[in-house]
């Protein structure tokens, strides 16, 4: 069983999380053309790696940031997403 841990609730098995994509910055669908929106919405890097990711603990629809390795599949490391402007900024 694969466990991950969630910052809210702790760890938890891996069945009880939805991934829902990469973390990336936002466009404003406003202000770019109609191909850097086709882009945005329908292309992702799909790089190997460590990455990080939007995930969401279905019972308590409490969402958050993982960083998870794309080969090895390990989560590497589990954040509210209020600490993400930290991390950045140390890196």
């Amino acid at each position: 069983m694969k466990i991950m841990n969630c910052p809210l609730n702790g760890p938890r098995n891996i069945s009880e999380f939805t991934c829902l994509g990469p973390v990336h910055d936002a466009v404003d669908a406003q202000s770019v053309g109609d191909a850097a929106w086709c882009h945005y919405l329908f292309y992702q890097e799909n790089k190997a790696g460590i990455i990080r990711e939007w995930w969401r603990h279905t019972p308590s629809n409490y969402y958050f940031i993982a960083e998870r390795h794309t080969v090895t599949d390990e989560i590497i490391a589990t954040y509210s997403a209020s600490e993400l402007p930290r991390i950045e900024n140390k890196s």
